[in-house]
This record gives structure tokens, C-alpha cells and sequence, in this order.
């Protein structure tokens, strides 16, 4: 009898646990598809959402599902598979729910919070996509826009002939964006890829406290502590080569055409690559399939007093460097 009124308390609290569970979740989706649906409304001038639910997991992901988005005044579809934030715990999102609610006064930040983007579907012609990209080389003054290495190597970024060029029909990204708290500092570690294109893993180290430096808002000057990127090629290059060669560049010029665009990027960022960064970016354009970069300044800097010093002392500064296999 002992046994059975053991076994039967265990079905119980299981019962009561899993029915418990279920309607604090509801209780959550609940409160945030009210939230959702109040924001869908307020954007209704610029743009019509439409979404097929909320989904949340013990692990403390919360996301709205089957997100369709139509920009007012260009008919292509923006699509996201998932969009939501990534907290330690079921309890983290229910805490961030009474936050909303106005219960409890300050939030306090989790040891981690981030942000997921799922399956964020473009199509490779968009009109809202060609309007971007020619407003971001007005914006630049480009003038250079249309010559092969620029476009085939997308120095500029991609334009969507470009893409199409590349033999993508859409582009499809998915990204997770995690602050954690450390002793002394914090990271922002970011995951994300292109599918059948690129994935990127990096890890961004700021001094400080994450809930400190955060409040600070327009006055937060993040400084680094140490960047460890990790750039897989899962057949962009190839693709780029091929491009090119059809636009009738030869080897050496797709060459030539990929250290310009590298040098467009360290411009853009004040800073101008010294031999630790090309050789190895080289030796990743010539066929290996993953760049390393690094940055380990020997004392943390200000990210927004980088531009004060000349761009060719920058490498030096960061002790930049990467390295190809």
C-alpha cells in the first residue's frame, strides 16, 4: 500500500508540475501576444505583419514564429521563421514577463539575454533589396559600382544582380546574438550564416559590467578586451571565382579584386591592414576554408577613440592578426 501511495503522489506532482507548466506558458504567450499584436498595429503605416504564433522553450527561448512582413510600398515578401530573445531559463522569461507587466521595479539582467533570428528569407531580386543597395552607394558616392571585380567580389556588398549572379535565388540568414556577464567584463557572442554561403562564430570580450555599461545608454563607450572571429566559407568563394571568371577577369585580377575589397573594409573601420591580416586572407581566398581573426589589445580600448590614432598604427594597436586553415 506504502509503495502504491508513493507511486501515486509521484503521478500526481508530475500531473500538477506539467499542468502547472502549461498554464503559466499560455499565461506568458498570452501577455506577449498582446504586446506583439499592439506592435503589429502601431507599424501598420509603414508595413503590414502578419505571424503564426508564439512558441517558448524550458531552456528560456521565446520567439514569434512564421513572421511575414510587407514593407508599405514594395510588394516583396520579408520572411523570419523565428524572432525572439534567449534568456538562461523558463523562470528568466516569466521574470522579463512581470517586468512588462510593471511588477517588481528595476529588471535585473540575467547572467545572459540574447537575441535569435531564424530563417530570415529574402529573395535574391527584391525590389526593397535593390532600393537598399542603390541607396547605400549614393550614400558611399560609388562610382566604381559596376566594375566586375567590385561586383563579382561584392566590395561594396552584394548587389541582387549579384547575388542572382552567384547562383542564389534567395538568401536565407539565421543569427544568435548572446550577452554574457564574466567576472571583470562581458561578451557579445554572435553565431550566424548565410545558408549555402558562409557561417560565422565570434566572441566580442567588453571590460566592465554588463549591467552597469548597459544603463549608461548614449554615454556607453564599450571597450575591448579581446575579438576572436571564426569565418567558415561553405562555398561563397567558389561561387565568387566562378562569377568572376564569367564577368571575364582572370585569376590574378579576381585576386587583385579581393585585396581591394579588403582594403574597402579596414577604410571603412580606420584601419589599414598590415601583413598579419592579407597574408592570411590570401591564403583563405586561395582555398582555405576558414579565416581566423584575432584582436588582444594589451590593455582594453575605447572603440570610439580607435579613430584618433593613424589607420596603419590601428593593427598594431589591437595586436591584430588572423590565420588561415
Amino acid at each position: 500500500m506504502r509503495g502504491a501511495a508513493v507511486r501515486n503522489l509521484i503521478i500526481w506532482a508530475i500531473i500538477l508540475g506539467v499542468g502547472g507548466y502549461i498554464g503559466t506558458k499560455l499565461y506568458l504567450h498570452q501577455r506577449v501576444g498582446d504586446g506583439v499584436d499592439m506592435a503589429v498595429l502601431m507599424m501598420s503605416p509603414w508595413a503590414q505583419i502578419e505571424y503564426d504564433g508564439i512558441s517558448s522553450t524550458m531552456t528560456g527561448e521565446l520567439t514569434i514564429d512564421g513572421v511575414s512582413i510587407y514593407v508599405t510600398g514594395f510588394k516583396d515578401e520579408i520572411y523570419i521563421k523565428q524572432f525572439g530573445i534567449d534568456t538562461p531559463s523558463f523562470l528568466s522569461l516569466l521574470e522579463l514577463g512581470d517586468i512588462n507587466a510593471g511588477i517588481g521595479g528595476v529588471p535585473e539582467i540575467p547572467e545572459y539575454f540574447g537575441f535569435i533570428i531564424k530563417g530570415l528569407t529574402v529573395p535574391a531580386d527584391a525590389d526593397y533589396a535593390k532600393k537598399l543597395h542603390r541607396l547605400a552607394l549614393t550614400e558611399l558616392g560609388i562610382k566604381d559600382a559596376n566594375e566586375p571585380g567590385v561586383k563579382c567580389t561584392g566590395k561594396y556588398g552584394f548587389s541582387p544582380e549579384a547575388v542572382k549572379g552567384l547562383g542564389y535565388d534567395e538568401q536565407v540568414m539565421s543569427m544568435r546574438m548572446i550577452f554574457r556577464q564574466q567576472e571583470q567584463s562581458y561578451a557579445v557572442e554572435m553565431q550566424a550564416d548565410m545558408k549555402d554561403a558562409w557561417e560565422m562564430d565570434a566572441v566580442l570580450t567588453l571590460a566592465g559590467d554588463m549591467r552597469t555599461e548597459l544603463m549608461k545608454g548614449s554615454a556607453y563607450r564599450p571597450r575591448l578586451s579581446n575579438l576572436h572571429v571564426e569565418f567558415t566559407d561553405n562555398s561563397l568563394m567558389d561561387r565568387v571565382n566562378k562569377y568572376c571568371d564569367r564577368l571575364g577577369l582572370t585569376a590574378e585580377e579576381i585576386h587583385d579584386a579581393q585585396l581591394e575589397k579588403l582594403a574597402w573594409i579596414g577604410k571603412n573601420n580606420g584601419i589599414v591592414f598590415d601583413e598579419y591580416m592579407i597574408e592570411p586572407y590570401e591564403q583563405f581566398i586561395a582555398g582555405k576554408d576558414t579565416l581566423v581573426i584575432t584582436a588582444r589589445p594589451n590593455e582594453p580600448i575605447s572603440m570610439t577613440h580607435i579613430d584618433l590614432y593613424k589607420p596603419e598604427d590601428v593593427p598594431a594597436l589591437l595586436n591584430l592578426e588572423a590565420s588561415a586553415h
